[in-house]
């Protein structure tokens, strides 16, 4: 009998509910024997457009903070996620001399995948916070990710398999972490891992839903970041 992906990639789009092989059948956009695989999708996705990875989702819709003429659309899991961070990111806005975003990664991803979403931000007029240039080496993950915090506008967590691995070697208090986490400042960002895999090491960051690469490219992902944190000619729709 077909797994239900649900537990390990979650059904947070209707996509990712219809590629499931046990509930497949039930979204009309998949047959319920059909196989999800990360790589195939992404090499499938390569190049491809938020608007058009998320046409299928008749559900997802244009934020309230999108500017004019966006082709940005979120699901509403994304919306109901990344609201409360717009509402914090807009009061922290008249604050002077704040990045717009400080990229929490583990130390082995500074040269891959984490300079990827370092570079892909900045090609989008993104200020960013990023260890390589501004946070110096030997110093401990929770007190560079209240540092960071402390000076830009909103926090994302680049969770991939070598930052769950430091997570669960050095420890994070749940008690600290719920300080950074009761801000609604920090945005979890999964890159080849789920928030199943986060939630065993880190309960309460894996609590809170963020972004995936598994759902759509990076770029994509980086998109809905800079619409997030940019205020200049944010209009409500």
């Amino acid at each position: 009998m077909a797994q239900c992906t649900a537990p390990t990639r979650g059904h947070r789009t209707a996509s990712a509910a219809a590629a499931c092989p046990a509930c497949g059948g039930r979204y009309g956009g998949y047959r319920s024997n059909s196989y999800y695989s990360p790589s195939s999708y992404s090499s499938s996705r390569s190049g491809s457009s938020s608007s058009s990875y998320s046409s299928g989702n008749s559900s997802s819709r244009r934020a309230s903070w999108s500017r004019s003429g966006s082709t940005v659309l979120y699901t509403p899991t994304e919306l109901r996620t990344l609201t409360p961070v717009r509402e914090n990111v807009e009061k922290r806005s008249s604050v002077p001399d704040l990045r717009d975003v400080f990229l929490c990664h583990a130390w082995d991803d500074r040269k891959e995948s984490a300079k990827q979403l370092h570079d892909l931000l900045e090609s989008k007029g993104v200020s960013v916070w990023f260890s390589e240039k501004d946070v110096l080496l030997g110093s401990s993950l929770l007190r560079e990710i209240d540092k960071g915090l402390a000076k830009s506008r909103v926090g994302i967590v680049l969770v991939t398999p070598s930052f769950l691995n430091r997570v669960k070697g050095e420890g994070i208090a749940d008690k600290e972490l719920s300080a950074l986490l009761a801000r609604d400042l920090l945005v979890p960002i999964m890159h080849n891992a789920t928030f199943e895999e986060l939630r065993e090491v880190s309960p309460l960051l894996g609590s809170r839903s963020g972004l995936s690469t598994l759902e759509e490219p990076m770029n994509d992902v980086a998109s809905k970041l800079a619409e997030l944190v940019t205020i200049e000619d944010a209009e409500c729709v």
